[in-house]
């Protein structure tokens, strides 16, 4: 743990309740990015906070996101083959431009073209559908760093746990949990 004031198995809410204004006003942007009426289903917004995560190597954050996303109905194996499998070949046909999307914010972000949207527009979604995305996709490479930045690593167990808490409870009243 980088921080001595974090407990050994420390998540995002105790980092959050360093500066306890701040961790409000980011769980309430969580909660309307994640939860929010949005084209993109809570299942499928928890599927790219995974994926992006994954792809940042922040095993606290994939791992809590993608247990989220299970609890939504997305396969497990799906999730992991994401990563690893550049072509998105097992991502759902209308989903896959929308995760190429993400891979390339997420990883070579300075060289985004029109053709990258309008291969998600080609798909049938729309513009609030892509900047939804974008949402999450900025808000999990800014986590993941934040994760990092405070040494939080968490376990199975603690992704567990929290992804069900997301999914049962939202984003919400994250820092008031125990």
């Amino acid at each position: 743990m980088l921080f001595p004031s974090l407990p050994d198995d420390a998540g995002v809410r105790h980092a959050l309740r360093i500066n306890p204004a701040a961790g409000r006003a980011l769980a309430a942007h969580h909660q309307e990015v994640m939860r929010g009426e949005s084209p993109l289903s809570p299942g499928e917004r928890e599927l790219i906070a995974a994926y992006v995560s994954g792809l940042n190597q922040c095993a606290y954050c994939h791992g809590s996101h993608k247990e989220a996303a299970v609890a939504f109905g997305v396969s497990r194996d799906l999730i992991e083959d994401l990563v690893a499998d550049k072509t998105l070949a097992g991502a759902p046909p209308k989903l896959r431009p929308i995760l190429a999307y993400a891979r390339k914010l997420t990883l070579d972000h300075t060289r985004m073209t029109p053709a990258d949207a309008e291969a998600v527009f080609q798909a049938g979604w729309d513009e609030r559908a892509l900047h939804d995305a974008i949402l999450v996709i900025a808000m999990f490479n800014f986590m993941n760093r934040f994760v990092h930045g405070h040494g939080i690593l968490g376990n199975e167990a603690i992704w567990a746990e929290g992804g069900r808490y997301l999914h049962d409870m939202g984003y919400n009243g994250v820092l008031e949990r125990a």
